[in-house]
């Protein structure tokens, strides 16, 4: 008789947190620099709150709720919700390509947390112009080329003169607002403004890049980041200061009180959703002319006797 066999062991070699987390950062060198360092710093708090030689499985919906809990109470809903999707994405990626990992995913188990939605501050027109009366040299024409393109900070951090056609007018924008991370080029007509400006800061140029770094151990490099611009330059000129990507929707708010129609203000933007352009148009002051026709109400024809009728053939009180 052929003896019995023990069955084999289904038991999978358990994941501990930090080997997750550099995996799936050395995944995440794809992305842009900014997005590459959120994610690293959501591992960061994250292995500092349940330890990295901790199995993954300690990640359970109850533990994952307190951690988010926690977020939510010393930070935001906005915070928390943030951390809640880089981990849903790290988790998901851990499913597809580590042996071992636990499929159900606790992250996407939470419900999203309330945010206050804090309005994005986007300076008049007279502000905008207000700092580039201030900027000299290089940060003028950065300013204007924010303005006339609605280009994100890494497509100009990373434009060099041999994007810049000044035979068509026109210059070319890699963008990363990709899902994979991968570059994108858009050919982006330059306005006879830009184009001169560009033009005369091309005289002073010192290599391949069209915005370098002028100061520091990285002059002559190009930006990665440039902290305090145009904040400094704000203060100089006296407003409240803005950041660059609010230039960008000062270009779509300028647009649109132009008539300009959602579908154009949408090509220049560069994005996918009409929805999304929608966002960046500022309030609803193209409803205005529209508002009108609900008047006739209160204010018409004044009678004899001090009364008011309406367009409506309403008596209106006065008193």
């Amino acid at each position: 008789m052929q003896a019995l066999q023990a069955p084999e062991s289904t038991q999978t070699a358990m994941v501990c947190l930090l080997e997750w987390a550099e995996k799936y950062l050395d995944y995440c060198l794809r992305y842009s620099p900014k997005t590459y360092s959120e994610k690293r710093n959501t591992f960061r708090r994250l292995l500092h709150a349940f330890g990295g030689p901790a199995p993954v499985e300690t990640l359970k919906p109850g533990p994952v709720l307190e951690y988010l809990q926690t977020i939510f109470q010393t930070r935001s809903g906005h915070a928390a919700n943030k951390e809640r999707k880089n981990l849903v994405a790290a988790w998901n990626f851990g499913c597809r390509y580590v042996e071992g990992f636990p499929r159900t995913n606790p992250f996407l188990t939470v419900l999203k947390f309330p945010e206050i939605a804090q309005p994005r501050y986007v300076p008049s027109e007279v502000d905008f112009w207000k700092v580039v009366a201030v900027a000299k040299g290089q940060e003028r024409v950065w300013l204007l080329a924010f303005l006339h393109t609605a280009a994100r900070r890494g497509e100009l951090y990373r434009l060099m003169w041999t994007d810049v056609d000044f035979g068509t007018q026109r210059l070319q924008l890699t963008t990363r607002k990709r899902t994979d991370g991968s570059l994108e080029r858009d050919q982006i007509p330059m306005t006879d403004e830009l184009c001169y400006a560009l033009m005369s800061h091309r005289q002073s140029a010192i290599n391949e890049w069209v915005f370098t770094q002028t100061e520091g151990r990285h002059t002559g490099k190009p930006y990665i980041e440039n902290r305090g611009f145009p904040q400094e330059l704000c203060r100089a000129a006296g407003v409240k200061p803005f950041g660059c990507h609010a230039i960008r929707h000062l270009t779509a708010s300028i647009l649109a009180q132009k008539n300009t129609p959602m579908v154009a203000i949408q090509a220049i933007l560069r994005h996918r959703k009409l929805a999304t352009t929608e966002r960046y148009v500022r309030g609803l002051e193209p409803v205005r002319p529209y508002l009108r026709f609900l008047e006739g109400g209160l204010f018409g024809q004044r009678s004899n006797d001090g009364s008011i009728t309406n367009e409506k053939g309403l008596r209106v009180v006065t008193s």
